[in-house]
C-alpha cells in the first residue's frame, strides 16, 4: 500500500485540521500494541469525537481505497494495531462519553472510547458496576471488538453476554444499529454477535450498549498455595465442576507469583497459587468460601488465607494485572510475548501439563497464568526480538500449546482474538467454516479496507 494521494490528505486535514497528525511518534504509537509483533505504522492518525466523525472518515477512505485501522487503548496482544498495508488509524479514544445509564433496567449505552475504569467510576455512585475486567485499562469498543473476558468470565460471562447491542460503521460509511436494549429477541439475524469478535475487520464500533450488575452486598478474596500445579488445577476444577459461584478464580504458577513479588513488592508464597474472589451476601459468602476451603485442602492446599477489605483486594488484583509487566520485568529491554488458549475444563489439567513440560527447555523467562475457572490459560515471555533464534523457539512453543488446545476441542484464542498473531490456526480450529467467514469479509468490505490482514488475510 503506498501512501494516501495529497487530494485524501488535502479533504482529510480540511475536515478534521488539527485532529489529523502524521507525527512519526504518533504513527509508531499507533501502529503497535502491547506485545512482540512487528510494528506497522499507518500513514496518519486520525482522531473521531462521533459517530458522524467515523462515518466521514470511513466514506473518503472507501472512496481512495484507504485501509482503516481502529485504535482504542492500544492494549491488544495479537498484532490488531499493525498497519499491515498502510493507511489511516482511526484513534477512538476521544469518544468517550457515557450516554445513557437506566439503574433500573441494568443497562448503558457508552462511545467505544470509554475505558473500563471510566465506566465504573462513573457507575460506582449508583451501586452498579460493569464486571468484564481483561486487566488492561481497554476500551469498551476494543473489548468488544476482541471478544474480550477476564478475571471475572467464570462468573459474568465474557463480552459477547454483557453487549446488547452495537452502533457500528460499514465499510461504506453507512451507520447500522445492531439490536435494542430487550435482553432477549428472536428478531433475525444476531448481527450484534457478528461484529462482537470481528476486530474491526467488518466495520467500526463507535456507540455500545451494556448490562450492568448491582455492587455485590460483600466482596471477598482469598489465596492458597499448593504443592504442584497439578493439585491447584485440579481445585479449579472441582470448584467449576461443583458450580461454585465464585466471582474469580485464577491460577499463577510459582515462577509467576516470584515475577510478581519483585515487581509489585509483596511477599507472597513462592508456590503454585489459586486467587479467588466471592460475591453475594454475607452468609453466601461464608459458604462459598467455606466449599472452596474444603477442596483447597481436600487437593493438599495450604495458606488459605481470605479478607474483605477493599484495600487488601485491589491490590492482590493490582498484583495478578501486573503480571504481564512482571515476567517482562525479569529481564530489562525484553518485550512481551503473551499467548492464550482455552479448553474444556476436563482437558485444562493435562494441556497444563503440557505446556509446562514444553517450558521446562524454555530459555527465556516465561511464566503460566489463567482464568482457570473457564478453561482459558496464557503463558508469557519475555523476549528480545532481534533474536531470531529465541523468537523461533517461543513461536515452536507457542505452535505446540495451540495445536495441543484444538486438538483436544479448544481453541487458540480464548479472549485476546486473532490478530495477525493466531490467524494461522484458523482453518485447524473452524475447517471449512472458515470460508464463510471469507465469504462474509468479502461481502461486508469488499474494498478490503478494514482493518486488512487481521483473522483472514489474503494470500
Amino acid at each position: 500500500m503506498t501512501a494516501p494521494d495529497p487530494s485524501f490528505q488535502e479533504v482529510l486535514s480540511a475536515r478534521f485540521a488539527d485532529r489529523l497528525s502524521t507525527s512519526l511518534s504518533l504513527r509508531e504509537q499507533h501502529g503497535r500494541g502491547e506485545s512482540h509483533h512487528v510494528v506497522a505504522l499507518p500513514d496518519a492518525v486520525v482522531f473521531a469525537r462521533d459517530t458522524a466523525d467515523v462515518a466521514d472518515i470511513v466514506r473518503l477512505c472507501a472512496a481512495h481505497g484507504i485501509p482503516i485501522i481502529p485504535f482504542g487503548a492500544g492494549t491488544s496482544l495479537e498484532g490488531h494495531l499493525a498497519a499491515v498495508r498502510g493507511g489511516l488509524s482511526l484513534d477512538l479514544s476521544r469518544m468517550n462519553d457515557v450516554l445513557r445509564v437506566s439503574a433500573e433496567d441494568l443497562d448503558c449505552t457508552v462511545q467505544a472510547g470509554v475505558t473500563r475504569e471510566q465506566l465504573n467510576s462513573h457507575l460506582r455512585d449508583q451501586g452498579l458496576f460493569f464486571p468484564i475486567d481483561p486487566g488492561a485499562n481497554a476500551t469498551i469498543g476494543g473489548m468488544a471488538s476482541t471478544r474480550a473476558s477476564g478475571t471475572n468470565a467464570v462468573r459474568y460471562g465474557t463480552m459477547r453476554e454483557n453487549v446488547l447491542s452495537l452502533t457500528v460503521v460499514l465499510p461504506d460509511g453507512s451507520i447500522v444499529k445492531t439490536g435494542g436494549r430487550a435482553r432477549k429477541s428472536a428478531a433475525g439475524y444476531d448481527l450484534t454477535r457478528l461484529f462482537i469478535g470481528a476486530e474491526g475487520t467488518l466495520g467500526i464500533i463507535t456507540e455500545v450498549t451494556l448490562r450492568i450488575h448491582g455492587i455485590p452486598e460483600t466482596i471477598a478474596a482469598a489465596l492458597c498455595s499448593f504443592r504442584s500445579i497439578d493439585d491447584a488445577v485440579n481445585t479449579a476444577i472441582a470448584v467449576a465442576q461443583l458450580g461454585i459461584p465464585v466471582a474469580r478464580m485464577e491460577l499463577m504458577d510459582r515462577d509467576l507469583i516470584a515475577a510478581v513479588n519483585a515487581f509489585s513488592h509483596l511477599s507472597l508464597p513462592v508456590a503454585d497459587t489459586l486467587a479467588f474472589e466471592f460475591h453475594g451476601s454475607p452468609a453466601g459468602v461464608r459458604d462459598q468460601v467455606e466449599a472452596v476451603a474444603d477442596l483447597v485442602r481436600d487437593n493438599g492446599g495450604h495458606d488459605f488465607e481470605w479478607a474483605s477489605a477493599p484495600e487488601e483486594r485491589n491490590r492482590l488484583w493490582k498484583a495478578r494485572h501486573n503480571a504481564f509487566y512482571a515476567v517482562i520485568a525479569q529481564r530489562p529491554g525484553s518485550r512481551g510475548w503473551s499467548s492464550d488458549v482455552c479448553v474444556p475444563i476436563s482437558e485444562l489439567s493435562g494441556c497444563i501439563d503440557y505446556t509446562r513440560g514444553l517450558l521446562e527447555t524454555c530459555s527465556v523467562p516465561a511464566a503460566i497464568l489463567g482464568h482457570v475457572g473457564d478453561g482459558n490459560y496464557h503463558v508469557v515471555f519475555a523476549v528480545d526480538p532481534s533474536n531470531a533464534v529465541e523468537m523461533a523457539e517461543v513461536a515452536d512453543i507457542n505452535k505446540h500449546m495451540v495445536e495441543r488446545a484444538i486438538t483436544v476441542g479448544g481453541t487458540c484464542t480464548g479472549e485476546h482474538g486473532v490478530g495477525t498473531g493466531k490467524a494461522a490456526y484458523l482453518r485447524a480450529e473452524h475447517g471449512d467454516a472458515i470460508d464463510l467467514m471469507a465469504r462474509i469479509k468479502r461481502t461486508i468490505d469488499p474494498l478490503d479496507i478494514m482493518n486488512p490482514g487481521k483473522i483472514l488475510p489474503r494470500a
